[in-house]
């Protein structure tokens, strides 16, 4: 980020790849908690309707979801629905900057549906920003996650 006078690189990097990261996420995370509603059902049902979603069977609602076998082994979830946590080595009046330009990305963040934290100089974990701005969470995270650290 030392190179990234304007922040234009972090920028990019927050309404891009984290925006698509979280989008893939929340449908692993909405069609694992509620497949019925937000999953697509058994894909050996589905007619696929156009380019937007699918048929469970001959008829019913479009579903656009993931289907039941993507997000589950026949025994339970093939993996824990959590939502997506973001960690950027930068200032946070930058990342605050970037927030504030780009409303649905704020909101995600807002709304909790992404977890977003900054890394300090030191390669450590340090903050989490919240609707109510950013939360020192450096004893809290080095109780449960000595080892998260970001290599130099």
């Amino acid at each position: 980020w030392r190179e990234d006078r304007a922040f234009a690189v972090l920028e990019t990097i927050m309404t891009a790849p984290v925006v698509v990261a979280s989008w893939i996420n929340l449908q692993y995370y909405g069609s694992t908690v509620d497949n019925r509603h937000f999953g697509c059902g058994d894909k050996l049902l589905h007619n696929v309707v156009g380019t937007i979603g699918v048929l469970e069977g001959r008829g019913g609602d479009l579903r656009a979801g993931l289907p039941r076998q993507s997000v589950a082994d026949g025994e339970g979830p093939v993996h824990e629905p959590v939502r997506l946590a973001v960690a950027i080595e930068a200032p946070t009046a930058a990342i605050e900057g970037v927030l504030s330009r780009h409303s649905s990305l704020r909101e995600l963040v807002d709304k909790g549906w992404l977890l977003l934290f900054a890394i300090d100089d030191d390669g450590a974990v340090a903050r989490q920003y919240q609707a109510q701005g950013w939360r020192d969470v450096r004893a809290s995270l080095s109780a449960t996650l000595p080892s998260l650290r970001v290599a130099p």
